[in-house]
């Protein structure tokens, strides 16, 4: 019964990606929470030397040579529509490296917070009446403590296209 095989290990293989996408790594940018699918961050690296890429989009702060990789390096709140204000306290700004498929950005952001689990959390989609973008990376809105955390899409923060057939 290989069929029957089949059909068991993609349970199995869809329980475990449906729990990794359960768990979010937070960071805050500005007075902003948000948290990105722990399965598409790759590591967090403090900022290091970036080359500028002229004529580039605004919020593209440069590149960075990573591992004999070129990686694009965003800001985070140019990215995300936030104002720039002055970085609390720069020792604890980091590039969170994001990945999707073979794509590799990093997107700079202010500080890193905690490992967030969603499981019995609801999440809501995003606020109405906010300005409608295209490429809007925020997904969702998760309350938290208090407050609430805004979860990023990967593929869309990272502007990249949907791929025929995967599904995303």
């Amino acid at each position: 019964m290989p069929n029957e095989k089949g059909v068991s290990e993609l349970s199995a293989v869809a329980a475990v990606a449906e729990s990794q996408e359960r768990h979010w790594l937070s960071f805050l940018i500005g007075a902003q929470l948000y948290a990105a699918p722990l399965n598409e961050v790759s590591e967090v690296i403090r900022i290091g030397e970036l080359t500028p890429v002229p004529g580039a989009a605004a919020d593209l702060l440069g590149i960075r040579l990573l591992r004999g990789r070129i990686v694009p390096v965003l800001d985070g709140h140019l990215r995300l529509g936030l104002p720039l204000l002055p970085v609390a306290d720069p020792e604890r700004v980091r590039v969170v490296m994001l990945s999707h498929g073979n794509h590799l950005v990093g997107l700079r952001v202010d500080d890193i917070g905690e490992l967030l689990h969603t499981e019995g959390h609801e999440i809501a989609p995003p606020p109405p009446g906010r300005a409608s973008r295209t490429d809007d990376p925020v997904s969702g809105v998760l309350a938290w403590q208090g407050g609430f955390v805004a979860l990023l899409d990967v593929r869309r923060l990272c502007r990249l296209q949907r791929e025929s057939g995967d599904g995303t």
